[in-house]
């Protein structure tokens, strides 16, 4: 079921694009009060925004706004070291309960629903990062960002982010629609036993991590990608 160049055919790609749509759009109004609690209780939780929005890279390197609950407070350094653990100090009290069940997440069915992202795909991560990508590592870009991907369901934050690199383009080389099925399963699976949430090792290369440091923005240091 895979195409040549690493891409889904082109009937493949029109079948995954519906299944994003469907998926994300019957998400979105099945969830609405759920997550409109959880807006409520953002907002009454701690001073700041409800939703958290920063430029991630897209498909092709095309920045887009990604969009996410907010779970720090806007007094901290976001970009500060996270501990090895939940007690991170930054995070607000819903904060830390929305990563744990990466609820944080669900604002991004309408990233998926406008077409920025996919269901399964590569996380989207920082534009500053693609200078410390290598030939191999950009292969990643070819496909949209996905709310899930391999190195989600393959150890999450326990892993380094070369390590996810690698894992996202080997995605892109296995790329089919039932690769995209197993993987939501997996990740279903890895939700609800609450595994790899904290960065337990850190990469020798994320030196851009923090150099676009804008007022009041957090980097997310649960991984989901």
């Amino acid at each position: 079921m895979k195409a040549s160049m690493y891409q889904l055919s082109w009937l493949q790609s029109i079948v995954k694009r519906t299944i994003d749509l469907i998926m994300s759009g019957l998400a979105m109004v099945l969830l609405f009060p759920f997550v409109a609690a959880i807006a409520i209780v953002v907002k009454l939780g701690s001073r700041g925004p409800v939703i958290f929005r920063q430029e991630r890279v897209g498909k092709d390197g095309r920045p887009f706004t990604f969009y996410k609950f907010r779970t720090m407070r806007v007094d901290v350094d976001p970009f500060g070291p996270s501990p090895k653990s939940g007690d991170d100090p930054r995070l607000t009290r819903i904060g830390k309960f929305l990563r744990e069940y990466s609820l944080d997440e669900l604002p991004q069915l309408f990233n998926v629903l406008k077409g920025d992202m996919s269901i399964v795909g590569p996380r989207p991560l920082y534009m500053s990062q693609m200078a410390e990508w290598n030939d191999r590592q950009k292969k990643r870009l070819v496909v949209k960002p996905g709310l899930t991907g391999l190195a989600q369901i393959s150890g999450r934050a326990e892993l380094t982010q070369e390590e996810k690199l690698e894992l996202d383009v080997q995605y892109v080389e296995r790329a089919s629609l039932w690769f995209d099925c197993r993987i939501v399963f997996a990740t279903i699976a890895m939700v609800f036993r609450r595994r790899g949430i904290y960065e337990k090792r850190y990469s020798q290369a994320e030196c851009t991590r923090g150099e676009r440091r804008e007022t009041r923005q957090e980097t997310p240091r649960k991984t989901r990608g």
